[in-house]
């Protein structure tokens, strides 16, 4: 029998092939000192490696687009952090090395980050690509990343940088394994962009042998190593059974005895559209707007460019619902002009919502591009606002809605817990929620949400965040408001049914998911999505509620 190896799936699909390992790091630079009359050329090659690298990251967002371009501004960003390159500047200044003073100072935030109440330790790959990259242009050795290859293969790595993940190449990265991550990492949600089959969070990952063939179940979490030439055939086959299915899944999204669940797409930007409308999404179910925040952190795009980039998205949906979320500033989105460096715990501090109610002329100026940018449009423009704790948020950002004189539908996002238990209250200021499961989960289980470490608390198949969902969604339906799920959870099919069955009415996702899911909803009645849901949340932990639910639904 093969050996079989699980980790947690997290892009749909089954690659088979070769593994091949990603480049190895950039080794330690010697600690040699320099004489400081050569500190200002020292100071000049490390400030032009900086500068090219942080160009290289925005040319490959430009070349990716949508999620990808966002990730990697924000990157780029974190390579020219003037406090960072002063450290690098001070050090050099006292006789290290260019590439030995960016080692040293990005060790130095490395460790801030690490410590910052374990929240921005999910930053740790990005700060890390980053070093390694300008080390390399300074040392003048290849850059590290996905290897060369003429031949499709099977990408093996501890973790994977966003600048990595979001150029890969579908025909010659057949799917990727990584050590680390966890299912609402940059890598996980930029995979399923890209429909790359992927698992995250698997042990001993890197230890598996260059050349050996893996067979790689991105929806089960399945390595299979040496798979036998009969195994690889049923998987192939079985692939191309559910390729089939999925081609000739088509229409809204419904249960097999017709009951309506829309299935929405998850968007970072214009460029993110054509994937969605080739998926047949019957609308947007989360715009994230911080793209346009991220080209200048020193201050808020112009009202005329917001205005642009939303009336392109809202042109392309016609008669359908387009839910837009404010500016969600914050934690690891800092932006200069509107959040504070020196948090604590910046996940528990000034993020989201608190944000905008701290600067009102930014939630203003967003809230009056949108009202334009619908004008005239036959659009059912709705928006939401991030992190909203209670009434009192709730109340807030809709009173600076209607000031703005926007004619839409207001909402609130369920993220933290204390919004899932008094949503019925929060249901008194709004017209509906939606439940942004990848945070809801990091605040409900104390673990964030990057650390591969942390994946089993940060699964949806959690019971006691099946809970907190059903909970919004039953006071939502007792008042007749709407209560969707934007969050990642949506992307899986087995609990996209259990999330019906707990009376969710939307469910949005990254496009390359849409046709799982909704072949999936078609399988099954509401009553059995009931039950399922059920079965779930009367589980112990993760892994037996989704047994439960398989099990009701496959009828075993």
């Amino acid at each position: 029998m093969e050996p079989m190896l699980r980790g947690v799936g997290v892009s749909h699909g089954v690659a088979i092939g070769p593994v091949r390992h990603m480049g190895t790091a950039v080794l330690e630079p010697p600690a040699t000192q320099i004489p400081s009359e050569d500190a200002p050329h020292e100071q000049a090659r490390a400030q032009a490696a900086v500068d090219a690298v942080a160009a290289d990251l925005i040319a490959r967002g430009n070349l990716a687009g949508g999620e990808a371009q966002a990730v990697l501004e924000a990157q780029a960003l974190m390579a020219q952090d003037p406090e960072l390159m002063a450290d690098v500047s001070r050090r050099i200044a006292v006789g290290s090395s260019a590439e030995r003073g960016i080692y040293d100072a990005f060790a130095a935030y490395r460790a801030l980050l690490a410590s910052a109440g374990d929240y921005l330790a999910g930053r740790v790959a990005d700060l890390d690509d980053v070093r390694n990259r300008i080390v390399a242009r300074l040392l003048g050795v290849p850059m590290p990343g996905v290897p060369d290859s003429d031949e499709p293969y099977v990408l093996f790595a501890h973790d994977l940088a966003p600048a990595d993940t979001a150029l890969l190449d579908p025909t010659l990265v057949l799917g990727f394994v990584t050590e680390e991550g966890g299912p609402t990492s940059h890598s996980a949600i930029l995979a399923r962009a890209l429909g790359v089959p992927a698992v995250v969070a698997l042990p001993g990952a890197t230890g598996v042998a260059e050349g050996v063939v893996v067979a790689v179940d991105g929806s089960s979490g399945e390595v299979l190593v040496n798979p036998s030439d009969d195994k690889q055939e049923e998987l192939r086959r079985l692939a191309a059974e559910r390729k089939a299915a999925l081609a000739a899944s088509s229409g809204p999204g419904r249960t097999s005895d017709g009951h309506l669940v829309p299935l929405l797409a998850n968007i970072g930007g214009p460029a993110d559209l054509p994937a969605a409308l080739e998926a047949e999404a019957e609308g947007v179910g989360l715009f994230r707007t911080e793209f346009l925040f991220l080209d200048d952190s020193a201050k808020a795009p112009s009202e005329e460019k917001q205005y642009e980039a939303y009336r392109k998205v809202l042109e392309a949906f016609p008669e359908r619902r387009v839910v837009v979320r404010v500016l969600d500033a914050g934690a690891d989105k800092p932006l200069d002009f509107l959040t504070p460096a020196d948090e604590p715990n910046p996940a528990l501090g000034v993020r989201g919502l608190r944000t905008l109610l701290e600067h009102p002329e930014v939630l203003a100026a967003q809230l009056r591009a949108l009202a334009r940018a619908a004008e005239g449009l036959p659009v059912h423009l709705e928006v939401m606002a991030p992190m909203v704790a209670d009434r009192q948020d709730a109340k807030a950002f809709a009173e600076a809605c209607r000031e703005a004189g926007l004619q839409a539908k207001f909402g609130a996002m369920v993220e933290i817990p204390s919004a899932a238990l008094r949503s019925r209250s929060i249901l008194q200021e709004v017209e509906f929620l939606s439940l942004g499961t990848n945070d809801l989960a990091q605040y409900t289980f104390a673990a964030d949400r990057q650390v591969g470490a942390l994946a089993r608390l940060q699964d949806p198949w959690q019971p006691a965040l099946l809970d907190l969902i059903a909970l919004s969604a039953e006071a939502a339906q007792t008042v007749g408001k709407s209560c969707g799920v934007c969050g990642e959870a949506a992307s899986d099919p087995l609990l996209a049914c259990v999330l019906t069955g707990l009376g969710v009415t939307s469910l949005s996702m990254g496009a390359a998911s849409i046709p799982y899911v909704r072949t999936a909803l078609a399988k099954y009645t509401l009553a059995q999505c009931r039950r399922a849901a059920a079965a779930a949340r009367a589980a112990d932990n993760a892994a037996d509620a989704r047994a439960a639910a398989h099990q009701v639904l496959s009828g075993e």
